[in-house]
């Protein structure tokens, strides 16, 4: 007894420890939320992610990541990422509940779940979390997404979103992807080129904009019925 009792304090004090290293995390995000209301992130932890695995496996790693303001990235751009990764964007709030029941009835007869992120929750990922798809990511994804909602308004959501996601292997961000993979600034960035971007977006180490026909075409049609 003396023993199993033992076992049983030290379950609950390592319990103690992880709810306690969780809950000081919720509240660092929490804050850091608040002060991306008027600070520009220097890097994000997906940014920090890539180069650890690039240094783990012995692969060079050049960092393209320059932040700018939301009125120097082309309004197609802006448009084509809503319209590809979050319609709702402006009618949620940090959470697509009408979207994720959709998503939950169409998946549930196969067997798995797919996406269903908002633009918010995906923000939450790339400043705080990983790629790694796991539970607790999404609790995070989930918990902080009402809190970022609060704390920034949509144009800053928006603005930080299209600057800190990865766009290709080390390039982050709205102007270093239209400077890498069209040679122009990112406001420069026509309807065709905003659209084969946005179409790399979920999976931006293995998609190009160069062969995304299919995909961009589908987000041009969105863009259009959206009218953009």
């Amino acid at each position: 007894m003396p023993v199993r009792g033992a076992r049983r304090a030290a379950w609950r004090r390592w319990l103690a420890y992880i709810l306690a290293a969780a809950g000081a995390f919720y509240l660092f995000c929490a804050a850091s939320l608040v002060l991306l209301r008027w600070v520009d992130p220097p890097t994000t932890a997906v940014h920090i992610q890539r180069r650890l695995e690039a240094a783990l496996s012995a692969r060079p790693y050049r960092k393209q990541y320059r932040f700018v303001p939301l009125s120097g990235i082309s309004p197609h751009l802006r448009h084509a990422v809503v319209a590809a990764e979050d319609a709702r964007f402006l009618h949620h709030h940090g959470v697509d509940w009408i979207e994720l029941r959709k998503i939950i009835e169409e998946e549930w007869e196969r067997g798995r779940f797919r996406g269903g992120s908002t633009i918010t929750q995906q923000l939450i990922k790339n400043l705080f979390l990983t790629t790694r798809g796991s539970v607790v990511r999404k609790a995070y994804e989930f918990a902080l997404a009402p809190v970022a909602e609060l704390a920034l308004p949509k144009r800053r959501i928006l603005e930080l979103y299209l600057n800190v996601i990865e766009w290709g292997p080390g390039v982050y961000g709205a102007e270093a992807a239209a400077r890498y993979y069209y040679r122009v600034p990112a406001a420069r960035l026509n309807r065709e080129q905003a659209a084969r971007l946005a179409a790399v977006l979920p999976a931006p180490l293995r998609r190009r904009p160069g062969r995304m026909h299919e995909r961009s075409a589908e987000i041009l049609e969105r863009m259009a019925q959206m009218g953009w």
